[in-house]
């Protein structure tokens, strides 16, 4: 219940809900007891052969004489104290026989009190029920019928109505549980989103969501109904016979402690179960998200005997829980079945033998008859039922509760990165980006990996074009992304303008930056609405002019829709390069003071990536720019103005691409490597000088080697023909 407890404050805005249906829930409590209680009616009329009205008469009467006997037994007892209150002692202490005169009063006047009630309660029914049930014998059971039909319908009606409410409060505190916990996962930052990944967030929340409102609809409808039903029908066995009906609780706490147990087995098999749907999700988005490259080498066997396994792991904890489930209910049922055989024994000895105690144990008030025997076994029947369906949900109860654990354990992860308690003004960038001793290490929980940057220092002034290039895995990306803040760095600092990135707000921060990633992403959308993503007050015409200065309009004119075409899930229904194109237009309409483009242009042909090196040769101008490549090329060096060099995390060199090619080996690695296929006098120079800085790299162009040999006489020429057959 630990875990349900945190979900109050999201019940309790619907608390009006709640107390309604809590109050149908006791309505149908008890119509239960009551249309049970309808046996003792039925027996009354089948087995006694008589009339509700004589059965009501004699019941007055019954009254009436009991009154007379209590009243007549309580005067004696006054007289007899009266008579001995002239021998009370000097001290003024009563006798032992003086006290026990006045209990013998007090027990005959709770006896008088009790039958003075049972006669004015069937008096009023004499006078205002009586009249509307019929004389004849058949016609009061069809009365009676009747009337238990009436009361199932209203029983019904209030269920559904308990059902509706609580399934309205449930819905609602689930969405909000949802969007608190979608709203939390934006508030974290990308490393710890990554570290418990993609999977694993879905089936929180869509799988556990949903386990955790199977459990919140059980809680508010079942839990709260089945108890009150039970509970209705003790207080009728207590009021029918109280003895008998505390002879069949003996076996609560046994109960309780198997319970307990089967709780705690049931938990952690439960959460088993959900972590391995957890695995299940993750094997389904690798395989989707990767499809291409499934097809294309053939993984479709590998990927589907992985799901087997997922699947199988997850019927293994499935079944634990199943094998659970399935000894509470026949467990509960024996032990119901026994409490209800200890108190019926004693109940039918009393019946058969007409006496109201056993071995002097007094379990009576007086002799029962058959029809009270009767209605106290409904009763107690009444009252197994519900226990029975609390222990068939019990295991859905407590998976639910695993989930909601899951969940909120969700609302309780913490951000690496922490908002300034007092965020300094952060103007338009207009001085200088610093990375002042930057190292960082990505999160591997636990597992010890080396520095992805390693005492970085670099200085880029405002309006500088700088372009980051190194090996995979040198953190080139690493480096730019800690201007976002995506990441913050282990040690050292990022300065924007002198002031620590650290001690400002995250949104007025990431409103200067623009961001193009290698891998672009665009949203079901459409295009027009996906440039101005951004930008959301953005006009048609500056969006129209981003997507210019990007080329977009070259393949939307295309589509059917234009602008309005939408790019489908993560933009699938575009091309790399369409999608990379659109992606840039959203971050130039921005008009980011800092923009990061991250191998921007892997991905659109060389016409459409010479348009785009134009393009931003003029957004460029006034804006600090990181350009991370791994190609070089000679477009992007007209208005480059120094180039980082980044090996293993380290800062190798920075400076001008000429200055590099002499005094960097890694650079003239890294640019030499590159394929340029180009044509005019200036790339031919670009290539001599390459060639001259490395001569391994190039291979001379030279005419075939062509042999000649004297001619064959027709003899070789037969005798070689003759071989080679």
């Amino acid at each position: 219940m630990q875990q349900f407890a945190r979900l109050l404050p999201y019940l309790w805005q619907h608390r009006w809900k709640v107390y309604l249906s809590m109050a149908f829930a006791l309505v149908v409590a008890l119509l239960w007891a009551a249309t049970l209680s309808m046996t003792f009616l039925v027996v009354k009329v089948l087995l006694q052969e008589q009339t509700l009205q004589q059965y009501v008469d004699l019941e007055v009467n019954n009254c009436e004489v009991e009154i007379d006997k209590r009243q007549r037994e309580l005067d004696e007892l006054d007289r007899q104290l009266e008579i001995r209150a002239f021998k009370t002692p000097p001290d003024g202490s009563l006798p032992s026989s003086d006290k026990e005169i006045r209990r013998g009063q007090d027990r005959v006047a709770k006896k008088l009190y009790s039958a003075t009630q049972r006669l004015v309660a069937c008096r009023w029914i004499q006078r205002h029920l009586m009249p509307l049930i019929p004389n004849d014998q058949f016609e009061t059971y069809a009365w009676i019928l009747f009337v238990l039909v009436i009361g199932t319908t209203l029983k019904g009606t209030a269920v559904f109505i308990q059902e509706v409410l609580i399934g309205s409060v449930v819905e609602l505190a689930v969405m909000a549980l949802r969007k608190d916990c979608f709203r939390h996962a934006l508030e974290l930052d990308y490393q710890t989103l990554m570290r418990h990944g993609k999977p694993e967030l879905m089936s929180r929340f869509t799988n556990d969501v949903s386990v955790a409102s199977d459990g919140l609809n059980l809680l508010g409808g079942r839990i709260v109904r089945e108890p009150l039903k039970a509970f209705a029908c003790i207080s009728v066995a207590f009021w029918v016979n109280w003895q008998l009906t505390m002879l069949s609780m003996v076996c609560v706490p046994v109960m309780a402690v198997i319970f307990h147990r089967y709780g705690l087995l049931l938990k952690r098999a439960s959460q088993h179960m959900l972590e391995r749907m957890s695995r299940i999700y993750k094997s389904l988005e690798e395989t989707f998200d990767g499809l291409k490259v499934v097809i294309a080498f053939n993984g479709e066997r590998r990927h589907r005997q992985r799901f087997h396994r997922e699947n199988k792991d997850y019927y293994h904890q499935a079944m634990k829980v199943v094998q659970i489930d399935s000894l509470t209910s026949p467990t509960t049922e024996l032990l119901l079945t026994l409490a209800v055989c200890v108190s019926l024994l004693p109940g039918a000895y009393l019946v058969l033998r007409h006496e109201d105690t056993i071995w002097g144990i007094k379990l009576a008030s007086e002799p029962m008859l058959m029809e009270d025997l009767s209605w106290f076994y409904a009763l107690l029947a009444g009252t197994l039922d519900p226990v029975r369906k609390l222990s068939s949900i019990y295991s859905k109860l407590k998976r639910s509760a695993a989930a909601t654990e899951r969940i909120f354990q969700v609302l309780d992860w913490q951000p690496a990165l922490k908002q300034a308690e007092q965020p300094q003004h952060m103007p338009r960038h207009s001085q200088s980006i610093s990375f002042k001793k930057v190292s960082f290490q990505y999160d591997s929980d636990g597992i010890d990996r080396p520095n992805a940057l390693t005492n970085v220092t670099l200085k880029v002034a405002a309006g500088e074009v700088v372009v980051v290039v190194g090996e995979n895995g040198s953190g080139k990306s690493t480096l730019v992304n800690l201007l976002p803040r995506f990441y913050d760095p282990s040690s050292g600092s990022v300065l924007i303008d002198g002031i620590d990135i650290r001690n400002v707000r995250l949104r007025d921060l990431r409103r200067q930056i623009g961001v193009v990633t290698q891998e672009t992403l665009l949203f079901d959308d459409s295009i027009y609405e996906n440039i101005r993503y951004g930008k959301p007050g953005a006009t048609h015409a500056e969006v129209l002019a981003a997507a210019e200065k990007a080329h977009v309009p070259q393949f939307f004119d295309q589509l059917p829709e234009g602008f309005a075409t939408r790019v489908g899930a993560r933009g699938s229904r575009l091309s790399g390069g369409q999608r990379q194109r659109v992606a840039l237009a959203r971050a130039l309409l921005i008009d980011p003071a800092i923009l990061i483009l991250d191998e921007a242009t892997s991905a659109v042909d060389a016409q459409s990536e010479s348009m785009i090196h134009q393009c931003l040769g003029d957004f460029v101008k006034g804006r600090t720019v990181f350009l991370i490549t791994h190609a070089v090329k000679p477009e992007i060096l007209e208005f480059v103005s120094r180039i980082v060099v980044l090996e293993q995390g380290q800062l190798l060199a920075v400076g001008p691409h000429q200055e590099l090619l002499q005094s960097c080996p890694a650079y003239q690695r890294l640019f030499r490597a590159q394929p340029f296929h180009q044509s005019g006098d200036s790339q031919s120079e670009f290539r001599i000088d390459s060639a001259a800085a490395n001569p391994k790299t190039t291979t001379p162009i030279e005419p075939p080697l062509v042999l000649k040999f004297p001619p064959a006489s027709e003899a070789e020429s037969s005798e070689a023909r003759r071989k080679a057959n």
